[in-house]
């Protein structure tokens, strides 16, 4: 698998970015062209081409937040849900309110919503999540945190890891080239299909340059 086909066939893959692949994909068995690119179209919806490794959640519409999560917000408040004119430009009221008190998720603390928002290539989420890849790489939650917040290769490692070890969709990619199999991919990934037209694009990008 040529990763070099990258470099003209997908422009928006960073040349740091590239060079860190071919180690990377060989600690994960990412060692076809098929789980190379359902991996790629999923990092690169997930962190905006490579350029983002925490999660905002700092929206400035409130619609935008009612679109994300639609169960808990509405614009007036009716109905039981939270009215998302009152989360705003604000992180950190916004993730205690999506975030805080899910234990699913390990988080059980107040504050442990914005705490372990998402980091790196695949938006990492949530204590357990957290501790699980800071057990596997032998540092503390905090380092951890710290790293794949601010380095890439840590952002990108972090990204496998979920991926292949916690998620274990190299076994799902292996399916196929298909729209279905990216659909089965990226509810997995997303827990839903937020932005799954622009997922399935990347992912074909990804494949059209690595298979032939």
């Amino acid at each position: 698998m040529d990763l070099n086909k990258l470099k003209t066939v997908v422009p928006h893959l960073p040349e740091n970015i590239l060079a860190l692949l071919p180690d990377a994909f060989a600690k994960y068995d990412i060692n076809t062209p098929l789980r190379a690119s359902h991996f790629l179209g999923q990092i690169a919806h997930e962190s905006g081409n490579f350029t983002i490794k925490t999660e905002s959640l700092r929206y400035s519409t409130p619609q935008r937040i009612v679109n994300v999560w639609p169960s808990r917000f509405n614009l007036d408040g009716s109905g039981g849900k939270r009215n998302a004119n009152d989360y705003i430009k604000n992180e950190e009221k916004l993730a205690g309110a999506v975030y805080d008190n899910r234990p699913q998720l390990g988080n059980t603390e107040p504050g442990d919503g914005f705490r372990f928002r998402g980091g790196g290539f695949l938006q990492l989420t949530g204590k357990d999540a957290y501790k699980g890849y800071a057990n596997y790489i032998g540092k503390s939650v905090g380092e951890t945190s710290d790293l794949l917040r601010s380095n890439d290769h840590y952002a990108l490692d972090a990204a496998l890891w979920e991926y292949v070890i916690d998620k274990k969709l190299n076994a799902v990619a292996d399916q196929g080239a298909t729209d279905a199999v990216v659909k089965m991919v990226t509810k997995i990934v997303n827990g839903g299909y937020i932005g799954l037209e622009e997922r399935t694009k990347l992912f074909y990008k990804y494949f059209d340059a690595l298979h032939t």
